[in-house]
């Protein structure tokens, strides 16, 4: 007694193909990778990457900033004491700006008599500097307006 037996087709294995990386995401990356290649060449080459040299500068002035008890800021000569103007009102700018240097002279234990140097260079830039911790802050990054809140102070005369 033999019987056939027949295979159901439906019950034969299949032949499964292995699973694959999607090839669109391999691409994506090597994209971005060679991308970022490209774009660190280029501001290597150019020179206008972070540790580009500063440009000289036009202007330099010393100047000390004091708070005062009304709530205003003595803005000083560096060199004669001098004062220069005092700031009333909110001020946003230029308390942040001196805020930020600031909180580093406290945590190393520094004073504020020690001036700040607002240098103006032959580009354009300006910028604030604290010779005792060695930060600065490029003001034109925050835009024409907050530059001049600063650039003012190198031509005022004392009062």
């Amino acid at each position: 007694m033999s019987q056939a037996y027949s295979v159901n087709q439906s019950l034969a294995p299949r032949s499964v193909a292995p699973d694959s990386f999607p090839r669109w995401v391999l691409f994506c990356a090597a994209g971005i990778i060679a991308f970022s290649l490209i774009g660190v060449g280029l501001i290597r080459i150019t020179g206008n990457g972070p540790d580009q040299l500063a440009a000289a500068a036009t202007v330099q002035r010393s100047l000390i900033f004091e708070d005062q008890k009304d709530g205003g800021v003595r803005v000083a000569d560096g060199l004669s004491g001098q004062t220069l103007t005092v700031l009333h009102g909110e001020q946003g700018f230029v308390r942040g700006a001196l805020r930020a240097l600031s909180r580093e002279r406290f945590s190393r234990g520094i004073g504020s008599s020690q001036p700040f140097e607002l240098i103006a260079r032959v580009d354009g830039r300006v910028t604030l500097m604290d010779p005792s911790t060695g930060q600065r802050v490029d003001l034109e990054s925050f835009g024409p307006t907050n530059t001049a809140e600063f650039a003012r102070f190198l031509a005022m005369q004392p009062e």
